[in-house]
């Protein structure tokens, strides 16, 4: 395994004790972190490199990684750590007020990018127009993810950030597995498992438009035999129409009527097997087997030997934002004050008769 590592197109590669290299599906960035032996004679540094500077890792001839260097420690013994993040990072580094009025999440997202010099690549269009949407003093990462949650409300379509070249992508996220097989007695060497039902919902109620006048309750009868009655409740604002109302039940209950699982898993790493790709898994004591998503990666390269950490999940689910109404320009009626009653005082007079 060959490794690059560019610092202002020099590469450093020969100082490396070790990479590793990481994701998270709750994030829009991948990091970097560089560990090296900073030094040939113990007393003086071998290179500089500084916060700020560009960087670019290679794998056997292959990008993994261009971005920024945010920290750097390093020891008197030369022992020196890099921390790298891919531009995807400033997302989360910058807060503004917006208000957006009929804009799609990948309008949304092309804006503030383009309002913020972050690089742009293929931003597939999410389809589903907002009709408004006010958020302040939130990261562009938070309005571009409650822009996005809101469109899988709507449509059930989940979109998930990348980095390709340099430049922030975002793509439509498909049900299907890559053909790469993690497998006990090959190339998978631990795995643990759990399941819980205790987030999960067997029926949904929705209830919407004016005065709360529609109502749609979807329900899983098989997982009600199986679980109970375990019922969501959710209002949606007074512009919905039935068939919204309805879509929405619907949409809620795939989501929420499932078994909540989370695996870990270790393997002889794979480059291609990072957060977001689809993975077969089969390994008989903890009963894994089939297909998952990759949820969060750690690739670490030591001494020549790549290994990944991986959690994975039968489905890639979309980080929970709570978007509240304020935000949705939706206006909440005020009750009537009841009208004080005025009672006016009828003044008497009293004639006075004078006899003379």
């Amino acid at each position: 395994m060959t490794i690059r590592f560019l610092i202002r197109d020099i590469d450093v590669a020969d100082f490396i004790e070790s990479i590793v290299w990481e994701g998270h599906s709750e994030k829009p960035n991948r990091s970097l972190t560089v560990s090296f032996k900073n030094t040939v004679d113990g007393r003086n540094k071998a290179f500089a490199i500084s916060t700020g500077e560009a960087v670019q890792c290679f794998i056997d001839n292959r990008r993994i990684f261009i971005g920024v260097v945010f920290s750097t420690d390093i020891d008197v013994s030369g022992n020196m750590n890099v921390n790298c993040f891919d531009r995807n990072y400033y997302t989360l580094k910058s807060n503004t007020t917006r208000q957006f009025k009929g804009k799609k999440a990948s309008d949304i997202v092309r804006l503030l990018a383009k309002d913020f010099n972050i690089p742009i690549g293929t931003i597939e269009n999410t389809g589903y127009v907002i009709p408004k949407l006010i958020l302040r003093n939130h990261s562009l990462y938070d309005m571009m993810m409650k822009a996005l949650v809101l469109t899988y409300k709507q449509t059930g379509k989940r979109f998930f950030f990348g980095n390709e070249d340099g430049k922030l992508t975002l793509r439509q996220h498909k049900n299907n597995v890559t053909p790469w097989i993690l497998a006990a007695g090959s190339n998978l060497t631990s795995a643990s498992y759990s399941l819980s039902i205790e987030d999960t919902k067997t029926q949904v109620q929705v209830v919407g438009g004016k005065d709360n006048k529609f109502t749609h309750t979807a329900k899983s009868v098989s997982s009600q035999k199986l679980y109970g009655v375990m019922q969501h409740y959710e209002e949606i604002d007074e512009d919905a129409t039935k068939s919204q109302v309805k879509q929405r039940a619907e949409t809620l209950l795939k989501e929420l009527n499932v078994i909540n699982d989370q695996a870990s898993i270790s393997a002889i790493g794979i480059l291609d097997v990072i957060t977001g790709v689809g993975v077969y898994v089969r390994e008989p004591m903890t009963g894994l087997a089939g297909g998952y998503y990759v949820t969060s990666d750690t690739h670490t390269i030591r001494n020549g030997i790549h290994e990944m950490q991986l959690e994975i999940s039968k489905s890639l689910e979309m980080p929970v934002i709570e978007i509240s109404d304020e935000e949705l320009g939706i206006e909440k009626v005020k009750p009537k004050k009841a009208a004080k009653k005025v009672t006016k005082k009828k003044t008497e007079t009293k004639e006075t008769t004078t006899t003379k």
